[in-house]
């Protein structure tokens, strides 16, 4: 056993998402051999990545099958987010990934969906911000238990930085934290963009993996100037299944689809997919219709992300401040998981310029 013979086994264990193999993606490190075993490290491209196991077990059968069925095979996983970005980038230059989270209509959970699906990141060990961008209807500070509280200012290089809040392992930042939530926020459309500028540029937001953006609903002002000031990686879109919310998720597409706007579509996820009553868990019943949201991910050839079902305690977590992912509802936190794992997936199939066609390939089963 040799690192050149174990570097040629693992060459031919193909990375799933990005269709080469780990050595060829420099993806292994640190071999380290001790008499009849081995162990090294595999560089994964995002620390929410759903297929770890399968990428260790492959690794531990070319070994065997090519080098001895008796070695003793240690795989660890350190992770790097790839990016897009480079060192050079002036708007939020430590964060590597942009993700928009939109909706065609108010009503679909928008909100909910991106509070889980940034915990859910965090909960892999990426640094995650969250941005409510949503200024006429704030609701980040309740679901996260921030109602009232104001953050704080701090000299930064010469220059005065908002400090976003930080709950639950995340950093946050709402326009909810800044005024009284019985106030309603009666601006124009430059002023409300004003104040999503604002939130990029005198916030410090600091080194993130992610920074994911709850948008407001529909197509408007601030969906401009977001696409516009800052170089968003990518677009989730949020739909319930029944037809008239999938109406409004096509329009939301063809905005991103828009040559002055051209964002790429990470994938879209089906809130209230279906509800499973606890007194009778095996009886599932599709209250607003089933598979609408898959239809319509295969119509546009862009990636199915889950399903989240319809679960009190969702509804319940958002309410009280604790959000369920940090609850204890197993079914609704491996949903958001399982979401959670297809979109970093998909983001780091973008960041290497993987085609939509391949990426739409993820299907959640």
């Amino acid at each position: 056993m040799t690192v050149e013979n174990l570097l040629k086994a693992l060459s031919t264990v193909q990375e799933p998402d990005l269709g080469k193999d780990l050595v060829t993606l420099n993806m292994v490190r640190d071999i380290v051999i001790n008499g009849n075993s081995v162990s090294f490290t595999v560089v994964l491209t995002t620390p929410a990545c759903p297929l770890k196991d399968l990428i260790k077990n492959s690794c531990i059968l070319a070994i065997h099958e090519m080098i001895g069925n008796e070695i003793t095979v240690n795989v660890n996983f350190i992770s790097e987010m790839n990016s897009k970005r480079t060192d050079q980038e002036i708007v939020l230059p430590k964060v590597k990934n942009i993700i928009a989270v939109v909706s065609g209509k108010g009503g679909v959970g928008k909100s909910t969906v991106a509070s889980n699906f940034a915990l859910a990141l965090a909960a892999d060990g990426a640094k995650v911000g969250l941005m409510d961008a949503d200024i006429y209807g704030p609701s980040v500070p309740i679901m996260f238990g921030l109602r009232g509280q104001r953050p704080m200012m701090q000299n930064i290089n010469g220059k005065g930085m908002i400090l976003p809040m930080e709950k639950y392992g995340i950093r946050v930042m709402s326009i909810g934290l800044l005024v009284d939530e019985k106030d309603a926020v009666v601006w124009r459309g430059p002023m409300a963009s004003s104040a999503i500028k604002q939130f990029i540029s005198e916030v410090f937001w600091d080194e993130l993996d992610y920074l994911v953006i709850d948008m407001p609903p529909g197509t408007g002002d601030i969906h401009l100037t977001v696409l516009q000031s800052v170089p968003v990686t990518g677009v989730i879109v949020v739909s319930t299944p029944q037809d008239v919310a999938l109406a409004d998720a096509k329009k939301a597409i063809a905005m991103f689809g828009q040559t002055q706007l051209k964002a790429p579509i990470i994938g879209l996820v089906e809130n209230m997919s279906y509800f499973i009553a606890e007194e009778a868990p095996q009886h599932i019943y599709y209250i607003f219709g089933k598979d609408g949201g898959k239809r319509l991910a295969d119509e546009y050839d862009i990636p199915f992300l889950g399903q989240i079902p319809l679960i009190q305690n969702i509804r319940e977590g958002g309410d009280e401040g604790k959000p369920v992912m940090i609850g204890e509802n197993l079914e609704a936190r491996r949903a958001f998981h399982e979401f959670a794992g297809n979109a970093a997936r998909s983001i780091a199939m973008i960041n290497a310029n993987i085609n939509t066609e391949k990426r739409a390939e993820l299907v959640v089963t």
